[in-house]
């Protein structure tokens, strides 16, 4: 699953799909990180049948030692899903609020769970209604899904992980948020500022543009500009696993794949004051 008509859809393509006799179960997972939350925007206006899930409480586990957002629990992973209607080997379409970021790490999460039947919204709501889309105000009452939360379906990193990949001499670890962070000159989140040791910074921004994706050859040359090539391992992290997942959807755009996550991405890292900490320009190699 590597094309970009297998992971992302147009806004007209959607809604087409929704006017079928058994359409997507699309999922509203609108969220910001410092609120308010997506529910309140999902009531003003949804795409039609879209079911609300929350990023915070159903798609992440709670936040501690494990990061912000760290992996769920499966059993109420599985619970949250079946709930919204998600169905075994059903298509899935997600979207948000334009960013493109939690409708990544809801991909994310449904892939990790096994679920591959999922795409993205590109350019989430604001592309449905710069197009003049149907819109619905009412909460849906989905039948009950029979989705199965089977983990592993894709690569996760713990932190022992992400420090083998930063400090290999082949494969990359990728820091993607802004540079000021990852520099260790500004922090307006976790406790600690700076990066991992060897961590290479490719922030957001290089890679996606109000949440849509350049053509794969561009993706494949800026994620090479930054030492991404052949089949040397690659990684993300950001400060909690959201942006981060982002940059992995970027990857498997550009081919690869086998991108892993580090779920638990800086938030986790700081939590251990025996963990490395590196400030400045350099990557550490």
């Amino acid at each position: 699953m590597s094309g970009t008509a297998e992971l992302l859809v147009e806004p007209d393509r959607l809604a087409a799909e929704i006017d079928r006799a058994d359409p997507p179960t699309v999922l509203d997972v609108r969220w910001r990180l410092a609120g308010p939350p997506g529910r309140d925007d999902y009531a003003l206006g949804h795409l039609p049948g879209a079911v609300f899930v929350d990023l915070d409480t159903e798609l992440c586990g709670r936040p501690g030692a494990a990061g912000r957002h760290p992996l769920p629990d499966p059993a109420a992973l599985q619970a949250a899903l079946r709930a919204a209607g998600v169905r075994a080997g059903h298509p899935v379409v997600v979207y948000d609020g334009g960013d493109g970021m939690s409708a990544a790490r809801a991909w994310w999460t449904l892939r990790w769970a096994g679920h591959r039947e999922v795409r993205v919204l590109h350019g989430g709501w604001p592309a449905w209604t710069a197009a003049g889309l149907p819109v619905d105000t009412g909460t849906p009452e989905p039948t009950p899904g029979d989705v199965t939360v089977a983990p592993g379906g894709l690569p996760v990193l713990d932190a022992a992980g992400a420090a083998r990949l930063a400090a290999a001499d082949s494969g990359v670890l990728l820091d993607v948020r802004a540079a000021p962070r990852y520099l260790g000159e500004h922090e307006p989140v976790d406790p600690v500022a700076g990066h991992v040791p060897g961590a290479v910074n490719l922030p957001a921004p290089d890679y996606v543009t109000r949440g849509r994706f350049p053509a794969a050859e561009a993706l494949r040359e800026r994620f090479a500009a930054a030492g991404v090539g052949g089949d040397a391992p690659v990684g993300a992290y950001c400060g909690s696993g959201v942006t981060a997942a982002q940059a992995v959807l970027a990857l498997h755009l550009a081919g690869r794949p086998d991108a892993a996550l580090y779920v638990g991405s800086w938030s986790e890292w700081v939590a251990d004051p025996d963990r490395p900490v590196a400030t400045g320009g350099t990557s550490g190699r």
